[in-house]
């Protein structure tokens, strides 16, 4: 049977140690990035182009007949070329490569860049198949970033390849 002081004891120490939990659950405030500062974040995940060819007649006359596909399509995907310019000087210059024991996934980088808020400019530009001169996507912005905002760099082939957000 517990006696009055060891249940009053225990009220006592488990409010002291909830009151402890709940003020540094609060207290102090902790900010990620700083007040004048914001955010971008890179996060692209891509299956790199793969180099087909079209197959002769004459190959596919010697083939048979349920193999006869018209074109030849190895399994291997490209690396991605990516480049990221913030300001007119570059941030970021890669070469992703695709994953897999047969390099035929997809390609993937994530990068944080912090920055001071206001008005940039931003160009980033990537091509999924290299032996192509030059970027297939490209996407250049002038970009009004708050005090403490996440603005996201994504790549999507639905909605037109890169973009902002």
């Amino acid at each position: 049977m517990l006696k009055p002081a060891a249940i009053v004891g225990q009220v006592i120490l488990y409010g002291a140690f909830a009151a402890f939990i709940g003020y540094f659950a609060t207290s102090p405030k902790y900010h990620q990035i700083p007040d004048d500062v914001a955010l971008i974040k890179l996060s692209i995940s891509h299956l790199g182009d793969r180099d087909c060819r079209k197959r002769t007649p004459e190959e596919l006359a010697k083939m048979p007949p349920n193999m006869r596909a018209p074109m030849d399509c190895p399994r291997e995907r490209s690396d991605i070329k990516l480049e990221v310019d913030l300001d007119g000087k570059d941030v970021l210059r890669t070469v992703m490569h695709p994953t897999g024991l047969y390099k035929d996934g997809v390609s993937t980088v994530y990068k944080r860049f912090e920055v001071k808020a206001g008005t940039h400019q931003l160009a980033v530009r990537m091509n999924d198949k290299l032996i192509n001169p030059g970027f297939k996507f490209v996407q250049e912005e002038e970009i009004t970033l708050a005090p403490r905002q996440v603005m996201v760099i994504d790549f999507n082939p639905d909605q037109g390849g890169l973009y902002f957000k």
